[in-house]
């Protein structure tokens, strides 16, 4: 006997928990987070590189705050080129493509905001070298 699938519904968008454990096997995610483990331990005994060189902290600090400052203003520049295009298009199915390209512009842009905050706060707490002298957060 064989399941039926659910019919898809191509205007419900699938959260991006489910989008992102779909695309990983959950060996694979389980093997590289166990490597990723292992491999901490031996660079976290030795000295770390970064925050001993006089300015590459900073240096990193502000790469990130101009790749996030870039990332936002794209964000605008797509979103306001998205609507405008949207409002002289006639197609339907135009538009919906629009809508999907301004939602998948938003989730770069928040992936974007929120990944050096997040290395900042996780990565202090698990003592990663590089998060004790080097702050992510684009603010």
């Amino acid at each position: 006997m064989s399941r039926e699938q659910p019919p898809s519904n191509p205007d419900h968008s699938t959260d991006t928990w489910s989008l992102l454990t779909g695309a990983i096997p959950r060996q694979a995610a389980f093997t590289v987070i166990i490597l990723c483990l292992v491999a901490v331990q031996p660079a976290a005994a030795q000295s770390n590189a970064v925050c001993s060189a006089d300015n590459l902290p900073s240096m990193i600090e502000g790469f990130f705050q101009l790749t996030t400052a870039l990332g936002i203003v794209g964000l605008a520049i797509v979103w306001q080129a998205d609507s405008l295009i949207e409002m002289f298009t006639l197609n339907p199915e135009q538009k919906k493509g629009l809508k999907r390209h301004k939602r998948s512009a938003m989730k770069s842009a928040v992936v974007l905001v929120v990944l050096g905050p997040l290395y900042t706060v996780a990565g202090s707490t698990m003592s990663l070298p590089l998060a004790q002298c080097v702050n992510l957060a684009p603010w």
